[in-house]
């Protein structure tokens, strides 16, 4: 892998300084694409060490991910809030469309270096305040604060990498985040798993404080070698009534969630008006046309929201029903999500190294198409009590379905978008995937309580009803003439 050449007026670490916030930039371009051609990889010199340092924080996102799934069955259990197992997943996932509105707005006025400091902050408080929590509700509030901050640091990473990297880069930086998971994917649920028994379920949460700071000390210097080039512009305005919606629309999805500890008919009553206002809300916070999926960029976005709340929409009941069913230890029911973990990173490496050859709309296509189908294998298994490792096959298969088109959904909002609104387009992109997720998970919850059929069936139900929702739009992502244009 060779170097770029260093050039004129480079600094210190060979990355270029800015020529002025106030020159000119083609739409998603790259900041200097002097060295589109030199740079081969996001680990060459020039991008090197902020690589490693973007891809230390995916890595200790991802690790967080994968504990939290894995012992969440204990700290329901310890804390007597196994009622709110659901809503224990749909808070971070609500409070994050908060997170990344805010953070988009802050970014595209002050640039990502503020914001992506503050969420690190944030985050880290968040995990002490659920480390320590003594009871459930005191859990669900950390998790609030995390899941704010844990959703608003992906919006400047984002940003940075279209300011930063050459285009030709961009789809193996997004690799290289997918890359991040493989690590925490193999060991992360069963360290959690050995640590929860061994200790307790509350040194998960804070084992992860201690190895955030010293990540979170490594990132700094390259990000602020390259603050030049991440400007912000002071002419953004600060949205308070997007802020708004956006708390209205996270406030709604967990209407959604708590909706099913309501009687009849009013739970249904309930859940109804509240995705009612969930449509109404988001709109302003989406590109235009994102729900009536416009070819385009709007349909990216909004397949992005579907294939979420498929796929993490069964995720975290996959450790649950070995536990509950199965009898397995906690580290064992962790690893179903090893798979999927690695699969999802060898996936994305794989269209990341096809580059052009595979459109990002075929990449979608093929990637909703096999979600579907690995989906349908988890259900039957839940249904008719099959042996779970054809689950952990299955979800595998899932893994690599989301790692195949999941970067797609990046590279394609950030090339279609302008320089003043790839903060917005990168929070929408984002806001999509927690609300998606948070109300799957809220839907999921809300249909196994009313309907008597058996444990974990109905919840996999709904998500293989998503992912062939997704199939069906999938073909939607790419503009109008898209493949004629390739041949």
């Amino acid at each position: 892998m060779s170097d770029p050449m260093t050039t004129p007026g480079a600094d210190t670490a060979g990355l270029p300084v800015a020529a002025g916030r106030d020159r000119p930039a083609a739409a998603g371009a790259s900041a200097h694409p002097e060295l589109a051609d030199g740079a081969r990889s996001p680990l060459s010199r020039p991008f090197r060490w902020l690589s490693i340092g973007m891809f230390s924080l995916v890595f200790l996102a991802a690790f967080e991910n994968m504990a939290v799934t894995t012992i969440m069955p204990l700290v329901a259990r310890d804390l007597d809030g196994v009622a709110l197992f659901a809503l224990a997943f749909a808070v971070p996932l609500a409070a994050g469309v908060i997170g990344m509105v805010l953070a988009g707005n802050w970014t595209d006025r002050a640039g990502p270096l503020p914001s992506l400091v503050t969420s690190a902050v944030l985050f880290v408080v968040g995990l002490l305040i659920a480390g320590t929590a003594p009871n459930m509700i005191v859990f669900i509030v950390g998790r609030f604060v995390h899941g704010i901050a844990g959703a608003a640091v992906i919006v400047p990473l984002y940003v940075i990498v279209a300011r930063v990297y050459p285009e030709a880069l961009r789809a193996r930086v997004f690799a290289g985040f997918a890359a991040a998971w493989v690590i925490p994917s193999i060991v992360g649920p069963a360290i959690a798993g050995v640590v929860a028994e061994a200790l307790s379920w509350h040194w998960v949460f804070l084992g992860v404080i201690g190895l955030m700071l010293p990540a979170a000390a490594m990132m700094l210097p390259p990000i602020l070698r390259v603050r030049d080039l991440v400007q912000g512009d002071p002419g953004v305005r600060w949205s308070l009534a997007r802020a708004g919606w956006a708390v209205l629309t996270a406030a709604a999805a967990l209407g959604v969630s708590l909706s099913k500890e309501l009687g009849e008919p009013w739970r249904w009553l309930v859940a109804v008006a509240c995705v009612a206002v969930v449509v109404v809300a988001v709109r302003p916070l989406l590109p235009p046309g994102t729900l009536r999926g416009e070819r385009g960029l709007p349909a990216t976005v909004l397949l992005r929201l579907i294939v979420a709340g498929a796929f993490f929409g069964s995720e975290i009941y996959l450790p649950y029903l070995f536990i509950e069913r199965y009898e397995f230890s906690p580290s064992l029911a962790g690893a179903v999500l090893t798979g999927a973990g690695v699969s999802w990173a060898a996936a994305s490496w794989l269209q990341g190294r096809m580059g052009d050859r595979v459109s990002n709309t075929q990449a979608v296509q093929v990637g909703a198409g096999l979600l579907a189908v690995s989906l349908g294998v988890v259900l039957a298994v839940a249904a008719f009590t099959l042996s779970p490792w054809i689950a952990f096959v299955a979800w595998t298969f899932a893994g690599a379905a989301m790692g195949f088109m999941y970067p797609r959904f990046s590279v394609a909002v950030l090339k279609l978008s302008p320089k003043s609104a790839q903060g917005f387009n990168s929070a929408a992109l984002s806001i999509g995937e927690s609300l998606g997720a948070a109300v799957a998970l809220a839907v999921t919850a809300l249909v196994a309580s009313a309907l008597a059929v058996g444990a974990f069936t109905a919840e996999f139900a709904v998500t293989v009803v998503i992912a062939v929702v997704a199939v069906v739009l999938a073909p939607r992502v790419g503009p109008r003439g898209e493949a004629s244009a390739r041949s």
